[in-house]
């Protein structure tokens, strides 16, 4: 069972940054993928960023002004936010999906505003 816990979510202005925080258990990055999933009001949930090994995906709507980075002394995966856009509102989910079999965790999800 692997533990995902957010923190970091508030509310910002247009073209404001944010941190989000994903605290993890143990000794988990060499062998699963982990990252950021998010989901708007009355949408499905959309995949943002991920990371396994170095190797890091974002996707289109964030590439350029999001950044996605681990630390493994803290077991923590961060979501660095930058010129953030109303659109960017949603609850953000820390995701790990285990490399081979392909069990996925869930955090509970941290809420970010974007709005004047």
């Amino acid at each position: 069972q692997v533990q995902l816990v957010e923190s970091g979510g508030d509310l910002v202005q247009p073209g404001g940054s944010l941190r989000l925080s994903c605290v993890t258990s143990p000794n988990i990055f060499r062998f699963y993928t982990t990252g950021w999933y998010r989901q708007a009001p009355g949408k499905q949930r959309e995949f943002v960023a991920s990371v396994l090994s170095g190797n890091i995906q974002y996707s289109d709507s964030v590439n350029g002004r999001f950044t996605i980075s681990t630390h493994n002394g803290l077991n923590t995966i961060y979501l660095q936010m930058n010129a953030l856009k109303p659109e960017d509102t949603a609850v953000y989910y820390c995701h790990a999906r285990q490399a081979g079999t392909g069990v996925e965790y869930w955090g509970q999800g941290t809420q970010v505003t974007v709005s004047s």
